[in-house]
Parts: C-alpha cells; structure tokens; sequence
C-alpha cells in the first residue's frame, strides 16, 4: 500500500516537473505585451528557471552519445521539411505552393514576423529568440509532449511506461497535438512523428531533444540569414 502511494506521489511531482516549464512559456506568451521582444525574453528566462528548478530530466539517464548521429540527421531533415514548402524553390511548383497555404498552414496570427529583425529590435532580443527557440523551449516541449503526454495517455503513472512500448493511439494523439499548437500544423505534426518515433526507437528522451534543439537552432539561423521571419 505505502509502495503504490509513494508511486502516485513521485508520479504527481514528475508530472509538474515535466508540464510547469512549458505552461509557463504557454502563459507567458499569452500575455497581452506591446513588446514582442521583451516578453519572448520573459518567457526564456522563467522557463529557464523552471526548467533548472524542476529538473525534468533527473527521471531520465544522462545522454546516450551514441544516438546523436540519428538525432543530428532528424534533426536536420525536419528543419528541410519546414523551409522547404514556403522557399523559393516551391514557389515554381504553382499550384502546389497555394494549396499548401491553403489547407496546411493556419491562417491569422502567426509568428513574430518581422519585429525579431536584428534592425527592428536589436541583435539582443534577436539573439534571445534564437537561443530561447533551440536551448529553452525546444528542451521544455519534449519532455511535456514525449515524455509525459504520450507517455501519461497509455498509463498516469506515466514513469512506468516504456517508451519503447507506448501505444499507437497515444503516438498519434500526441504528434497531432503538438503540430497542432503550430502555425505550419501539418509539418508540425510530421516533426512530433520524427521525434516521437525517435524517442520510442531509441527509448531516449535526449534523443528526442537533442534533434529537436538542431531543429530550432538551424530554423532560427536560416531565419536571420534569409530575412523569412514568418518562421519567428
């Protein structure tokens, strides 16, 4: 009896560890600011810090260095398959190019646009937003959509599930919950597919992260290089 209680209260403690830091970006982010620039700053730094306070990854081993080479090239292939549909080169396919916009990318809102520019903003706030996408938000997001949601649909004691072994049902529902909170929904879910597939082959959530943060990190210096802030 004691052991099942002393399981559900470690449960409870690691599904905060894992969901605080990336509800308080969400919050954050919510919050009506004039300034883009310094609210996406308020949102690194406190995520930051809960991320550091929460310690997400000490229900996890340390990095398998040998799963970085499939990281490194999932990584990279989800960050192509992001440009690559609003590049110029998909813009000679026509047709192709305007039903993507139309029926895979959410129309209103969207990113930062052009107030991240280094010009607009300073290389500050500009460097912020990189460092915030591929070291904070990046970390934050696997270990609540992989590590906990996925994992918490098959079994709340979530801990006890084997990523190797997760369900399909909890696979899919996850993929398409985290494309969804994306503008570009569709290669949005195609990236939660990538890692989430990562994660449960390899069984290793730094897997997992590592190809997320080469992901955010390229994406973000393509975005100061071509000036395509529609990324941002």
């Amino acid at each position: 009896m004691n052991t099942e209680a002393n399981s559900k209260g470690i449960s409870r403690m690691a599904i905060v560890s894992h969901a605080v830091p990336f509800l308080i970006w969400i919050i954050i982010m919510s919050l009506p600011m004039e300034n883009s620039g310094v609210r996406y700053a308020l949102q690194t730094l406190f995520c930051l810090m809960a991320l550091l306070l929460c310690k997400p990854w000490s229900y996890y081993p340390p990095l398998n260095i040998s799963h970085f080479p499939l990281s490194a090239t999932v990584g990279v292939g989800v960050f192509v398959l992001w440009v690559l549909p609003e590049s110029s080169w998909a813009r000679q396919w026509g047709g192709c190019y305007d039903i993507y916009f139309r029926f895979f990318v959410r129309q209103g809102g969207g990113g930062g646009g052009s107030m991240f520019a280094p010009e607009q903003c300073g290389w500050m706030y500009s460097s912020i937003r990189l460092a915030g996408s591929a070291f904070v938000i990046a970390v934050a997001e696997e270990f609540f959509w992989r590590g906990l949601l996925m994992r918490w649909m098959d079994k709340p004691i979530f801990l006890a599930v084997d990523p190797r072994r997760v369900g399909r049902l909890a696979f899919w529902i996850t993929a398409m919950a985290f494309g969804a909170e994306h503008k570009q929904w569709f290669v949005g879910m195609l990236a939660g597919l990538a890692y989430g597939l990562l994660y449960v082959r390899k069984g290793d959530i730094w897997a997992a992260v590592t190809a997320h943060v080469i992901t955010n990190y390229l994406l973000g210096l393509y975005v100061l290089a071509t000036g395509t802030y529609i990324f941002w």
